[in-house]
């Protein structure tokens, strides 16, 4: 049956996989849309349970992730290449960084980099800070760059890595089951491999779904900023299928030349957008702030990793962690899967050290210089200018306008807030398009490079996603995008222990390739005497005369000259 629907569809993919997988998003869906207060009920209570029994786990299971991700890069194992042993990487060193971004984390950065850190700046985490003050500043910096640093793109980058290996190194199929063949072996095409690799595609689709609905309001926010365009489920649906629209024909050009071209021209329009707020904001605070900001980062990382508000002091935010950090890494979580094919996808032909400090050094420092420059020009308003973000984001509760209303109070805010709108729509755009690829390479399980899938199947995933999107903002507005996210706050935890598996899995199907290890051979020295024994050795006959020429380990010889703090071992 399910055979017959994919060849009436003129699909080449796992049927199996392709139907189980569109069959759950339908159903989520419908049920989500006709009893959304329901599912809210139901998600939001597991979800609730999950961030307060099990918030630690998230806390400390990140950290390791990094950590471990450092070990691998800097062991034995760092110089290995994700392909071939003598191939070259398939992308420049800047075309990559661009792309990196394309995977979603710039819808990221243009939506929270005003907003998360005025709402700490404005509410403080930990008690004993007073609010709106530069010691809020720096907390509220401390936090979203630990939000947004390493362990994000730690999040990302370890099946970013265990992906490149298994299928360019071990050939194996784009999926999260071909992961898990070290412990597996062939049953990861049985059952047990397709079961995985549903439940992936269904968590990659919702965690691109909730990014979708964050891009679109922000893009609507700007609509009404700049056009007085009301802020509405309509409005959000018709910019869902505009852009949609425009990602189905960037996935059905290709990487090369969709994804590659867009995500290159839209880095370039965001770095000009930096470079304008440094420029036309006060430029040393900028500049030493963002300094500044590195080393409170640097300083407050240690704490921060495996801080869990064990013991609260007064004015501490009780459910802070559970409501921003937990929610943050366990929705990471949910699309990480498709992150990290895409990530794989683009880093072919680099060595794992290449890869590990590429992943986490190169985006990371962007990010540290963006949220630097957009939180302390966000923080020089509210002290030495005429505020009023606090309350338009926090008060207000307007999240999504929070870039605009700080745009406001830069010249030509029209203009640059139109270029901002359009670097969002693009970020959206890739977003898009690229899970779109990704996530039918992960039902079909061949690589669009060597088999490329047919151009309506990868259209598909593109137009579900949108729809998706679109359903949950129309059919029950905030409260769809609220109940979508506790969803995969629930689907997050099984992910989230398959991190530990992957660790285990990519050590140990490494050792295994590369075979035993060869023991270390080094040079045997003779015993050294210090200058007293060799005066005491000097006053005293030897046996025997010492010959004009020495040996030395390893069969060299010297230039005949005795070392008069060695004596020779060789019995000749």
């Amino acid at each position: 049956m399910s055979e017959r629907i994919t060849r009436a569809l003129r699909l080449r993919t796992d049927p199996g996989i392709f139907l189980t997988t569109v069959a759950v998003i339908v159903a989520f869906v419908v049920v989500t849309f006709v009893a959304g207060d329901w599912v809210g009920e139901v998600f939001g209570a597991a979800s609730g349970w999950i961030m307060t029994n099990l918030g630690w786990f998230y806390i400390a299971g990140v950290s390791i992730f990094l950590l471990f991700l450092l070990w691998i890069a800097l062991s034995r194992f760092g110089h290995v290449r994700l392909g071939a042993d003598d191939e070259e990487p398939e992308h420049s060193t800047a075309a990559w960084f661009g792309m990196l971004f394309a995977a979603g984390i710039g819808t990221i950065l243009m939506f929270w980099g005003v907003a998360e850190p005025i709402s700490h700046f404005a509410t403080p985490p930990r008690g004993g800070v007073d609010p709106g003050s530069r010691e809020a500043a720096q907390e509220a910096m401390a936090f979203t760059l630990y939000h947004f640093g390493l362990h994000t793109w730690t999040i990302f980058a370890l099946p970013a890595l265990a992906f490149a290996y298994f299928i360019y190194k071990r050939k194996m199929p784009p999926r999260v089951s071909s992961i898990f063949a070290p412990i597996l072996g062939n049953r990861v095409y049985g059952p047990i491999g397709k079961a995985i690799d549903v439940v992936a595609l269904v968590g990659t689709v919702f965690g691109v779904a909730t990014s979708v609905g964050l891009g679109t309001l922000q893009i609507n926010a700007g609509l009404n900023e700049l056009f007085g365009i009301t802020v509405s489920p309509l409005v959000q649906v018709l910019v869902i299928g505009v852009v949609t629209t425009i990602a189905c024909i960037s996935v059905a050009a290709g990487l090369d030349k969709g994804i590659k071209r867009l995500s290159t021209f839209n880095i370039a329009m965001a770095v000009a957008l930096l470079a304008f707020i440094v420029i036309a904001g006060p430029t040393l605070f900028l500049l030493k702030g963002t300094v500044e900001t590195f080393g409170v980062y640097a300083s407050t990382l240690p704490e921060l990793a495996f801080w869990n508000n064990v013991f609260p002091a007064d004015g501490d935010l009780a459910t802070w962690q559970n409501t921003w950090t937990v929610f943050y890494w366990a929705w990471t979580i949910t699309w990480s899967p498709f992150v990290g094919i895409f990530i794989a996808r683009i880093s072919r032909g680099r060595t794992i050290r290449e890869f590990v400090f590429g992943v986490l050094v190169l985006p990371v420092a962007f990010s540290i210089v963006w949220f630097g420059v957009f939180g302390m020009a966000s923080f020089d308003i509210e002290l030495n200018g005429p505020g009023g973000l606090v309350e338009a984001v926090v008060d207000d509760g307007d999240i999504p306008g929070a870039l605009f209303a700080f745009l406001s109070n830069y010249p030509l805010a029209t203009l640059v807030s139109g270029i901002a709108v359009l670097i969002v729509v693009i970020f959206f755009t890739t977003s898009v398009d690229s899970a779109a690829m990704v996530v039918d390479m992960m039902a079909s399980g061949e690589d669009d490079t060597v088999s490329p899938s047919p151009i309506h199947q990868r259209v598909i995933w593109g137009v579900l996603m949108g729809a998706v999107a679109a359903t949950l903002l129309a059919g029950t507005g905030t409260g769809g995008l609220t109940a979508l996210q506790e969803v995969i706050t629930v689907i997050g935890l099984p992910f989230f222990v398959m991190g530990f598996v992957m660790m285990y899995s990519l050590v140990k199907g490494i050792s295994a390739d590369l075979g035993e290890r060869t023991p270390t051979v080094t040079r045997q020295w003779d015993r050294a005497y210090s200058p007293e024994e060799f005066e005491k050795n000097e006053t005293t006959p030897s046996p025997e005369p010492i010959g004009p020429l020495h040996r030395i380990p390893n069969g060299e010889e010297d230039d005949g000259a005795p070392n008069p703090l060695a004596q020779s071992t060789d019995p000749d």
